[in-house]
């Protein structure tokens, strides 16, 4: 039971008042303390009704208007002022949360996959540009570097699948995703090994 079911069913409007200083004949008048009343007009039993201004209400709400402050307040202040126990929020024994294990649509696993393929072919693309400034020949009898022929042959062909990726059609992009993300047995993408400068063992593009 929280703090205002528990104030409500344990003080009433007319014992609150009476507390807190306010005088109750034998027939539950008081002079009302909300308005400028001369005579009693309020009428106090477990609820409250002044006859002159209106004001009404439940125990909690007599004493947040008689004490200016919040409901919640009001009610604590009961329940301090009474001995009233009540269950807090902090001691509410909550049922175990289990976490939900959301299951990866269609739609969702083809844009991770795109994502995946635009990702790699973009970095690929950047390393191409590289490779084609930097081992392109200095002098006209230069032998041409792999890494350059490499650049030559390719950078065009990736340019025009990141071109697919970002501007075609579904059809076309799913093509282009299906062909460049072949799934291994786990689930995850298979990658392209890419040959890297001698001494560094090879890169992983696709």
């Amino acid at each position: 039971m929280n703090v205002f079911e528990a104030v409500k069913q344990a003080v009433t409007a007319r014992q609150a008042a009476e507390h807190y200083g306010i005088r109750v004949n034998r027939h539950g008048m008081c002079v009302c303390p909300f308005h400028n009343d001369k005579n009693p007009s309020m009428k106090l039993d477990r609820r409250f009704y002044c006859f002159g201004c209106g004001a009404t209400g439940d125990v909690i709400d007599f004493v947040s208007r008689f004490q200016g402050t919040g409901s919640r307040e009001a009610a604590l202040m009961l329940a301090q002022d009474f001995s009233i126990p009540f269950e807090s929020g902090k001691n509410r024994a909550k049922p175990p949360i289990r976490p939900r294990l959301r299951q990866e649509t269609e739609e969702q696993r083809f844009r991770r996959m795109e994502q995946h393929c635009f990702q790699v072919l973009s970095d690929y693309c950047h390393l191409l540009r590289r490779w084609r400034e930097e081992y392109a020949p200095r002098q006209p009898g230069d032998r041409w570097h792999p890494r350059f022929v490499e650049a030559l042959q390719k950078q065009s062909y990736v340019e025009y699948l990141l071109d697919g990726l970002l501007s075609g059609d579904l059809q076309e992009r799913a093509a282009i995703v299906l062909a460049y993300n072949i799934p291994k047995k786990n689930g995850k993408m298979r990658p392209l090994s890419i040959p890297m400068h001698e001494g560094q063992g090879n890169a992983d593009v696709i």
